[in-house]
């Protein structure tokens, strides 16, 4: 098969690699429906992490079942799945306890830019849907399989109630499917920050009801003006930067809740400042599992569609292009089609 393989920042190259097999029992072989970048994977394009050998890309991912092992129940081949890019066996302590993305048998998926995928811990990860979705329906399922989990998981360690005012830092993928998480929760108020013409029209089409271009103590001031100097009672970080979490923090009220998702790079906290502030801090990686019945009815019922954050399409041979364009701020997300 033929997948994406990054060797250096800024060179991301489409390379035949071997065919995925059963390594485990508890293994599946999944063909991919549909993929594409994420914003988390310009870190290491962008050389803000370290890259070391060459190595396959990818954590998002639809598809169709091929092969199962032989410990799998529940899944078989032909049926079209959902998955999540963090695995989980989903019956260990962890799971259990609502963060399948700490399972104590976690794999972090990495080869989903690829014709085919090998999928750990398949029958705790992947969630088969009744029937093979309309194709209009796979690019929402696969945004669920990340962005929208993830942003859903921003709104729902944010503490977002029915009524509330929310502020979402980051206009990325993830940011704008939190503005969808905040609106499903029932915010009233939803502020999104955001400098980007086609990203702001985006975020309004979600529910946004309000647009703050300022960062930083800027933004953080449009944010006091607009609640009565108090604060918002939910800020989604969306972003992983040491200003966003910065923006975040000073964005919220008194007892309120910061959701972080954006994966930290240089981010450090002031415990005495976040001691005084009143305000929760909670994050990590999304537990998207535990969202994926409920994300995937949404999607497939019409009621959302997060797909809408792709705004590039193209075949998966044309993976670099995407990488680029979405570096370049040309392209929210790009989907990848084998």
């Amino acid at each position: 098969m033929r997948g994406a393989v990054i060797h250096a920042p800024g060179d991301v190259r489409f390379e035949p690699l071997d065919d995925p097999k059963i390594l485990k029992p508890t293994d599946a072989v999944i063909r991919t429906a549909v993929t594409c970048v994420c914003g988390s994977d310009l870190w290491p394009y962008q050389g803000a992490e370290p890259i070391g050998d060459p190595h396959p890309m990818g954590h998002e991912y639809v598809g169709f079942v091929e092969e199962v092992g032989a410990e799998v129940t529940g899944l078989r081949p032909g049926q079209f799945v959902v998955g999540s890019f963090a695995t989980s066996d989903n019956t260990c302590p962890n799971c259990r306890n609502g963060f399948p993305s700490n399972c104590l048998h976690r794999k972090f998926m990495s080869t989903c830019q690829a014709e085919y995928v090998r999928i750990p811990n398949a029958g705790g990860t992947l969630v088969a849907t009744d029937e093979v979705p309309d194709e209009k329906f796979w690019p929402g399922l696969l945004a669920v399989s990340d962005v929208m989990g993830t942003g859903w998981w921003a709104a729902d360690a944010a503490e977002v109630r029915p009524g509330s005012t929310a502020v979402v830092v980051g206009d990325g993928a993830v940011g704008l499917c939190g503005v969808i998480a905040a609106k499903e929760m029932g915010a009233e108020r939803i502020i999104a920050m955001s400098r980007h013409e086609s990203r702001q029209k985006l975020a309004l089409a979600f529910g946004a009801t309000d647009i703050v271009t300022e960062r930083g103590e800027e933004g953080v001031a449009r944010i006091k003006e607009m609640t009565g100097g108090i604060g918002a009672d939910s800020v989604l970080e969306c972003v992983g930067t040491a200003q966003a979490m910065s923006q975040a923090l000073h964005s919220a009220r008194p007892g309120g809740s910061v959701g972080f998702v954006g994966v930290p790079h240089d981010v450090a906290v002031d415990g005495q400042e976040l001691f005084f502030s009143h305000v929760g801090l909670r994050g990590g990686p999304a537990p998207v599992r535990r969202y994926l019945p409920d994300l995937i009815e949404r999607v497939l019922s019409g009621r959302i569609d997060p797909g809408k954050v792709f705004d590039l399409t193209l075949p998966l041979e044309q993976v670099a292009e995407g990488y680029k364009a979405m570096d370049e701020r040309r392209a929210i997300k790009a989907l990848l089609t084998p």
